[in-house]
């Protein structure tokens, strides 16, 4: 017998990731743009309790460390101005995990994914076997989901069938955040058609201007927020993830007891270690502070510059506003593109990396059509250490295209000049 394997194929931004670091070992200049890992230290005294941890060998409970947890509801509160408790706070290998989990507390579902979002979000609804809606986000809207693309999405919406929704601000790929009055906006939809959303504000505290709002203000009836060390902490590879809920949030604890019901048959729970040491990560105080300002100066500065310098070679891209992407948009140049014949963003992704050593993940990764030409760029190929040390002295300046940003400027700039060449 034959056996039918899923086909769920491999992480584009893992994959690409991999084939990068192939080049680089061929000897080849490699601007490396398509991974989304932060290039900055994680936070030095949540390093130094990792090392004095390091010993611990027990199980946590699956719902984590009953201190942590307590950490990490103060902590949000704190930041977020939403009213946590331990109790409805989850710890995981991660919040990728975190995801899933939520998703898969539904027996049936239908999962509204904006296109373009993270790529993993689609492909764990499916997983699952729940229905998978994309929401058509544009360019013209900054890539946010608007109350009208989510009114049209809920059109004729059987109302038997459970409608979850995943939110991820400031975005990955779109590096674009949500104000205030838009957020106002959204719940009075999503109360209306009592959409329970999972907000992935794993790069809120990355927010250029400190300026992050959580959907869990104005919706905390239908909120489950997801975060963790990986963006903001500089610890991707520590796999650290959280999930909150208020009080009030629609069917608490039915869904809870479903998440740690997979949770306990699946990861157990978060490393020991890393749990530990993430108490002195969710430390609200000077030092974090400082540090948390840092990279949002260093990152907003820098993702302006290439914002610009990419816009006047032509590509169409919107301001970023948090975390360390853009995503740009190459639709001035499909006739171009199509004279090389390059008809999709995965063959003018594949062009350029052969072509400059420019590495950035096409647009189908993130649910984009195949013949709309656009792609994630990720602004951190820079020595994190150094432009953390640099930014804590003073504000970037076009001085440190040379000192600190040499390699993403020649990147950048190496791009500008292939699309100026079309």
């Amino acid at each position: 017998m034959q056996p039918e394997f899923r086909t769920i194929e491999k992480s584009a931004t893992l994959l690409l990731n991999e084939q990068s670091r192939a080049l680089e070992q061929a000897g080849k200049q490699v601007f490396a743009f398509g991974f989304g890992q932060s290039p900055f230290p994680p936070f030095a005294p949540a390093v130094e309790s990792l090392k004095v941890h390091a010993g611990r060998k027990e199980y946590s409970p699956v719902q984590g460390l009953a201190p942590l947890r307590e950490q990490v509801a103060s902590f949000h509160t704190h930041y977020d101005q939403v009213d946590y408790s331990a109790d409805n706070v989850l710890i995981a290998p991660g919040s990728k995990l975190l995801l899933y989990a939520a998703m898969a507390a539904y027996a049936h579902a239908r999962v509204l994914v904006p296109a373009p979002a993270w790529v993993s979000y689609a492909p764990q609804a499916m997983l699952i076997g729940h229905e998978v809606v994309r929401l058509p986000v544009t360019l013209e809207d900054d890539w946010r989901v608007t109350p009208e693309i989510l009114e049209e999405a809920m059109h004729n919406h059987p109302p038997h069938v459970p409608v979850l929704m995943v939110l991820n601000y400031p975005g990955n790929p779109s590096g674009t955040s949500y104000t205030d009055e838009q957020l106002k906006a959204l719940a009075e939809v999503l109360e209306r058609h009592q959409i329970m959303v999972i907000s992935d504000e794993i790069y809120g505290l990355l927010h250029h201007e400190g300026a992050h709002v959580s959907l869990a203000q104005y919706y905390p009836q239908g909120t489950f927020v997801t975060g963790g060390l990986s963006k903001w902490c500089g610890a991707g590879g520590w796999r650290l993830g959280v999930g909150l809920m208020h009080d009030s949030f629609r069917h608490r604890a039915g869904f809870k007891d479903a998440m740690l019901g997979i949770a306990s048959e699946t990861y157990s729970c978060a490393p020991v270690p890393v749990q530990w040491a993430a108490l002195d990560a969710y430390a609200p105080g000077e030092a974090l502070d400082g540090f948390l300002q840092a990279q949002r100066a260093a990152l907003g500065w820098i993702g302006r510059w290439s914002a610009a310098h990419l816009r006047e070679a032509g590509a169409l891209v919107a301001e970023p506003q948090g975390g360390f992407y853009l995503f740009v948009d190459f639709t001035p140049f499909t006739e171009a593109f199509a004279a090389k014949g390059l008809h999709s963003s995965a063959d003018v992704c594949a062009a350029l990396l052969d072509e400059t050593g420019v590495a950035i993940l096409p647009g189908e990764a993130f649910g984009m059509p195949a013949s709309h030409i656009c792609a994630r760029l990720a602004f951190v190929d820079f020595d994190g250490a150094a432009v953390l040390e640099a930014a804590r002295a003073e504000a970037p300046n076009d001085a440190w295209l040379e000192t600190h940003f040499a390699t993403m400027r020649k990147g950048i700039t190496t791009l500008a000049e292939w699309l100026r060449a079309l």
